[in-house]
């Protein structure tokens, strides 16, 4: 994460934690104003306070989606292309560091793997080297 992201995180989950704080402080106060009195009811939670957090936890969310990576491409065959194109720059994290199981071309070994057998090609072969007689040249 960037600082300004790690930043803007940590002002956030304070703001979360004090607004946290001021909510529970609330709560005991009320609890203790209506402890002396006969009332049952108690008020609700200030909109200052809901406001606080409610902005604490954008604040918060903001931060980390600005400390994300980038995204990938969907399709492989696209993020293969760039890596192969870009080497190791093509494969960067947040922090603009190479990602360090970088390895290259994902599809490298589907490029060099054998082939697939082709059964009725090899049953000709076959058939046409038991007419011919069948012996080892």
């Amino acid at each position: 994460m960037t600082w300004i992201s790690k930043l803007t995180t940590t002002f956030g989950l304070v703001l979360l934690a004090h607004s946290c704080y001021s909510a529970q402080e609330f709560s005991t106060f009320q609890s203790y104003r209506l402890s002396g009195t006969s009332q049952t009811a108690p008020a609700a939670l200030p909109i200052d306070i809901t406001i606080e957090t409610v902005a604490a936890l954008l604040i918060a969310s903001l931060g980390l989606v600005l400390g994300t990576q980038q995204l990938k491409p969907i399709q492989w065959h696209v993020w293969a292309g760039k890596i192969e194109r870009e080497g190791p720059g093509g494969a960067k994290n947040a922090d603009d560091e190479t990602v360090k199981d970088f390895v290259g071309n994902p599809f490298r070994f589907l490029e060099t793997r054998p082939g697939f057998v082709d059964i009725r090609r090899q049953r000709k072969t076959f058939g046409d080297w038991v007419r011919e007689g069948g012996s080892a040249k």
